[in-house]
């Protein structure tokens, strides 16, 4: 499929020429197998313009040395494991950091309760394992063996999502990196360039808690959550024009007013208390994260480009963040309503906002 036609190109397809043209700048040593440098991964996560005037555009907005920690962690034998709130880029960060390191972030286990064995090692093709028996033919590698055999990053997704059991198959590939076959009495071992790229969310601590034994194969770094408004601010934006352009949204030409009211309203309801630390207030059982605000403000982009004049408003928005924040129909309605009339109703400028949202809260 092209990059053209597809709903969500994968990292390395997106950006692409921005992969090209680091690799061309690219003059400092790279690892084995590695497409780009240390140096160029970070350039390529940050952002920064290159000698030939190519602008490579930022991915992640935030500590510079939260990115060279991770990306250095991945040159040596430590596999990285990203922790973090939801909505904190763990998945972003971890695509992209796959996409250039191998050019390739598709190699991917996703976490979840019913994840077998299997989709970390390897699994078999029944119907050549009943007429041939065991045989490499038959068996069909997971994305992790497949990793390890090519020289690339593997990505597993929540990882304390994962049965136990399951998440320890993972320590010998670590450790040892080797994966033992013993249906064929042989293993495959890893080549220069494969690691791990785990991510996992601070909410599902105590789930599937990591033994200790997996733990200590990762070096684990914290994505933090934005730390000024204006940061994410510029965080939303830049996510809301890649995917307005995906999936074909007209440009929102004044959309800059109602993003900062949505940003606002997440920070200010998840930390309990006003931007002027006036006034404090109820958090809701939500995360109310960044990526929430821009599913929030991507849909207030279609409703105003499919059934307004274009222009994103207050009213765009009113029912999103309803949706965002009313997750527990009697707690949390409590919640966004005290907040509307304590804090929303007195605002200056926010009028408009406050009609559109009571509007929409029953």
């Amino acid at each position: 499929m092209s990059v053209d036609t597809a709903l969500r190109p994968h990292a390395e397809d997106a950006f692409a020429h921005e992969l090209k043209a680091l690799a061309a700048a690219d003059d400092r040593p790279r690892p084995a197998r590695w497409n780009l440098s240390p140096w160029a991964v970070a350039t390529y996560l940050l952002g920064g313009e290159l000698p030939d005037g190519t602008v490579v555009t930022p991915k992640y907005v935030g500590p510079r040395r939260i990115v060279e920690v991770a990306v250095s962690t991945l040159a040596t034998d430590r596999a990285l494991l990203l922790l973090g709130v939801p909505g904190t880029a763990k998945t972003w960060v971890s695509e992209h950091l796959a996409a250039a390191v191998s050019g390739d972030s598709t190699l991917l286990v996703q976490g979840t309760a019913g994840t077998p064995e299997e989709a970390v090692r390897y699994g078999w093709n029944y119907a050549r394992l009943l007429t041939g028996g065991p045989s490499r033919e038959a068996l069909v590698p997971s994305p992790v063996m497949r990793a390890m055999a090519e020289g690339r990053i593997a990505r597993v997704e929540e990882l304390t999502r994962i049965p136990a059991d399951v998440q320890d198959t993972l320590i010998t590939i670590l450790s040892e990196k080797t994966l033992p076959i013993p249906e064929l009495g042989t293993e495959t071992q890893a080549v220069h360039g494969f690691n791990v790229i785990a991510t996992a969310n601070d909410r599902d601590r105590g789930v599937n808690d990591l033994s200790s034994a997996l733990r200590r194969r990762f070096n684990t770094v914290v994505l933090p959550l934005p730390a000024t408004v204006e940061e994410e601010v510029d965080i939303v934006s830049r996510r809301v024009r890649q995917l307005g352009r995906s999936l074909e949204l007209p440009a929102a030409p004044e959309g800059a007013d109602e993003i900062r009211r949505v940003v606002t309203v997440f920070r200010e309801l998840r930390g309990g208390v006003t931007a002027d630390g006036r006034t404090k207030v109820k958090s809701p059982s939500g995360t109310l994260s960044t990526a929430e605000a821009i599913s929030v403000v991507t849909n207030g982009l279609a409703l105003a480009a499919h059934f307004g004049d274009g222009v994103l408003r207050a009213g765009d928005i009113a029912a999103g963040i309803l949706g965002a924040v009313v997750r527990d129909p009697s707690a949390d309605r409590v919640v966004w309503q005290e907040y509307l009339e304590t804090v929303v109703r007195e605002r200056e400028g926010w009028k408009d906002f406050y009609r559109a949202c009571r509007e929409v809260t029953p």
